[in-house]
């Protein structure tokens, strides 16, 4: 039996017990030295022989899986898995899994922060301090402010608790949304429509589908009140960001926060030189404590499938 492990924060020297538990059942591991998600040949010569696979965030295509046919199990480390043909993989009869909630706290605290951060351009600010200047900044204060989140699941619901606290009216939108809940934590339910226009903050929780992707784009920003900030912890599809540059140009949007992009790494983003926006490297889950988690999770996972069990977390 052969695994590859691909997540950078489930490698070798991170000091993870769970890679001792894998390497316990599976000596043969194979690694991601590389310290990016795989894509194309990179992931299909790494795969080769293998039974297994840990998954970070690379590109797992329909090539890439016809091109491994002994693989059996796919193990996404994380709750995503817009990057897996999961049709390509259930036509293998390969069984893809995920590990839903618990990577919730990190990705949901981190909304949090890039709302306070770009609210009042910490980056910014730190940045001219460090360089010699002394500048005002007028920021705007959370508290009494609106927040909508698009996609109110275990994420949605720390970003819900976390404003209550700050002191913000939380709304929210999802198709799927519980209504004893929102009652309960005071948080009201809005259409898709109502959240682009009352909101002064919204928070993207929402996976990557042909109904999300570009879900704000120009149309979408121009519904919005002048001044809104966006954030989006989720996935970069969902947010055009050539759209999204131009609305903060022209001070459409007062702020963006991303740790997603349509291209990861991004390179040459017409975002990086706007003081009003605030991104880091799809780092949401990236806790102590949630690495740890997910690791957890996506082991026990591979374990009980390739043992002939269903772990419980397949994705349909």
């Amino acid at each position: 039996m052969k695994i590859l492990v691909t997540p950078t924060s489930f490698q070798p020297g991170k000091g993870n017990p769970e890679l001792e538990r894998l390497q316990a059942f599976c000596p043969d591991l194979v690694f991601n030295e590389t310290g990016k998600p795989l894509a194309g040949e990179d992931l299909i010569q790494r795969l080769q022989g293998c039974d297994g696979y840990i998954a970070g965030l690379d590109f797992i295509t329909a090539d890439v899986l016809r091109a491994c046919p002994g693989l059996k199990v796919i193990s996404r480390y994380g709750v995503g898995y817009d990057r897996v043909d999961r049709a390509a993989a259930a036509e293998a009869g390969i069984t893809v899994t995920n590990t839903p909630g618990v990577n919730a706290e990190a990705v949901g605290e981190l909304a949090v922060a890039m709302m306070l951060s770009v609210a009042r351009r910490v980056p910014y600010l730190d940045r001219q301090t460090r360089d010699g200047a002394w500048i005002r900044s007028t920021g705007m204060e959370l508290r009494g402010k609106t927040v909508g989140i698009l996609g109110l699941g275990a994420i949605g619901k720390v970003v819900a608790r976390c404003c209550a606290g700050i002191g913000m009216t939380v709304t929210a939108y999802d198709p799927y949304i519980n209504a004893d809940y929102c009652a309960e934590h005071k948080i009201a339910i809005k259409t898709l429509e109502e959240v682009l226009t009352e909101s002064d903050v919204i928070s993207l929780h929402l996976p990557l589908t042909e109904e999300t992707n570009h879900m704000i784009d120009g149309a979408a920003i121009a519904k919005m009140r002048d001044g809104a900030i966006v954030i989006n912890t989720s996935r970069g599809g969902i947010v055009d960001e050539t759209a999204a540059a131009e609305a903060l140009r022209s001070g459409k949007l007062g702020g963006l926060g991303l740790d997603a992009f349509e291209q990861e790494p991004p390179t040459g983003s017409p975002l990086f030189d706007l003081p009003n926006v605030v991104v880091t490297p799809h780092t949401g889950a990236h806790t102590r404590e949630a690495t740890e988690n997910m690791a957890r999770m996506a082991v026990d996972n591979l374990i009980a499938e390739l043992s002939g069990r269903d772990c419980g977390h397949r994705v349909r």
